[in-house]
């Protein structure tokens, strides 16, 4: 399968870059699609509808440091389990033992914030996260959950806004979220 998602590449350097990627988290992500799916066929087809998925977004997937790589794929990997799943009209919460890609510098914070987002009602948490950590637009987000785009945007919107006003009750201050 690496020989097809190699051919889809221009350069030498992205398909190194690329290999290197595949090698590192090729079992992580089947990991993670078999946990949302519990099927492994499912899982297979997850799994390389993942790795088209970052072959689509290649550009932002080589740019980021290496470090963050390995959050960015397992968020990718969930979400195209639970695509599958509504696909077939299943919905599931995300798994609370999921953890999310962190940065090192302010450790605590992030982890703070995290649970903030993990607390919102499912509907907001999801929009939330495939606008902020996986920076899809809002036509992306609304193709994939089957929304409309303004439907979106007012869920971000609320979304951002909840998560403001829990922040403010703890005493943090900041105009954006």
């Amino acid at each position: 399968m690496l020989a097809i998602y190699l051919a889809m590449l221009e350069t030498e350097q992205d398909q190194r870059q690329f290999t290197r990627l595949f090698e590192a988290h090729e079992k992580k992500i089947h990991a993670v699609a078999l946990r949302v799916l519990g099927d492994p066929d499912k899982a297979e087809d997850a799994a390389q509808q993942t790795w088209l998925q970052l072959l689509k977004n290649w550009d932002r997937v080589s740019a980021l440091p290496w470090k963050e790589t390995a959050g960015y794929v397992v968020t990718v990997s969930k979400n195209c389990a639970l695509d599958i799943l509504r696909a077939e009209g299943r919905t599931v919460a995300f798994p609370e033992d999921w953890d999310p890609p962190a940065q090192e510098d302010n450790q605590e914070e992030y982890n703070y914030l995290v649970s903030l987002i993990r607390s919102l009602p499912e509907n907001y948490r999801l929009v939330l996260e495939l606008k902020l950590v996986e920076e899809e637009s809002n036509q992306e987000i609304a193709r994939r959950l089957g929304l409309s785009e303004s439907n979106v945007a007012v869920r971000i919107l609320r979304g951002r806004t909840m998560l403001r006003e829990r922040l403010e009750k703890e005493g943090y201050h900041h105009d954006a979220v």
